[in-house]
């Protein structure tokens, strides 16, 4: 029989790799715009690396086919095949609303404010929202052979990733998460050097709206009456590595597929259209 490996070993290992890279950028670089690109940088660079091909991550915009935008996102993963195009202008990526799997605000630490006063938990609620609120088309697909009708709207994932935690109450953290209503809910994150954590909420997607009318209902139902239940942390030791089997999680078995989006609403913009029949 073969030596065992010691997994263990393998996730410490992993663990340990990333916060080394978010503690050197947090201590050796000092102009603030830096350190922020620097740590989003490395967020973005550890996803890519992990996550399968199927996913994109990038700092973006997001939009709709109304032309309606969100905030700056920090990270975007975002589908790169139901959704096959994406807009750069001036060095900015412009993603459409129906390719978003899930958006995180980066920061160094949990515990801050922006220019507004507002806590680093509520500006990353209010930019998690921008990307919520954006109208989604969704369309008929072909799937082994097969015309499938559209499928509804899935849900948009939203969280913030730091490197450390200064906040010393953990009540005092879930009393800024649980005031995140509506969509501006946060579904989980990770502070690299204090543990990920999730939430768990109250209330179901009512499964009964199933036509393509009512999905848009349906989707703002879901955000609108879910209820904060529990808050979870994972060991510190653990961070990395149950933030990313969460997200995991998350995508491949609570989302699935995005819904394929309809070109012909991006299209009806400039006039043109395309022809949906072979």
């Amino acid at each position: 029989m073969s030596k065992k490996i010691d997994l263990k070993m393998l996730f410490n290992g992993l663990q340990s790799q990333m916060i080394s890279q978010l503690s050197t950028n947090r201590e050796f670089i000092n102009h603030p715009g830096s350190k922020g690109d620097s740590l989003e940088n490395a967020w973005i660079e550890w996803l890519s690396k992990y996550l399968p091909n199927r996913y994109s991550v990038d700092k973006a915009i997001v939009i709709d086919h109304e032309g309606n935008t969100s905030h700056q996102i920090d990270i975007v993963i975002y589908d790169n095949w139901f959704t096959p195009f994406i807009f750069s202008q001036n060095g900015f990526h412009y993603i459409p609303a129906e390719g978003v799997y899930a958006v995180f605000e980066v920061k160094p630490d949990l515990k801050g404010t922006v220019e507004e006063g507002k806590s680093y938990i509520e500006y990353a609620a209010e930019k998690i929202e921008s990307v919520r609120v954006l109208k989604r088309t969704t369309t008929k697909m072909i799937n082994s052979g097969a015309v499938v009708s559209a499928r509804p709207l899935t849900k948009i994932l939203g969280g913030i990733l730091t490197s450390t935690n200064t906040i010393k109450q953990t009540s005092t953290i879930e009393k800024h998460l649980k005031a995140q209503t509506g969509f501006k809910t946060i579904d989980f994150g990770c502070i690299a050097d204090y543990g990920s954590f999730s939430i768990d909420y109250d209330g179901e997607e009512d499964i009964n709206l199933r036509n393509e009318s009512d999905f848009e209902k349906r989707y703002y139902d879901y955000y609108n009456s879910r209820i904060f239940k529990e808050l979870t942390f994972s060991k510190p030791e653990n961070s990395l590595v149950t933030f990313f089997m969460q997200l995991t999680r998350y995508l491949q078995q609570a989302i699935g597929t995005v819904p394929a989006i309809n070109l012909q609403t991006y299209l009806d913009k400039i006039g043109e259209e395309i022809d949906p029949i072979i």
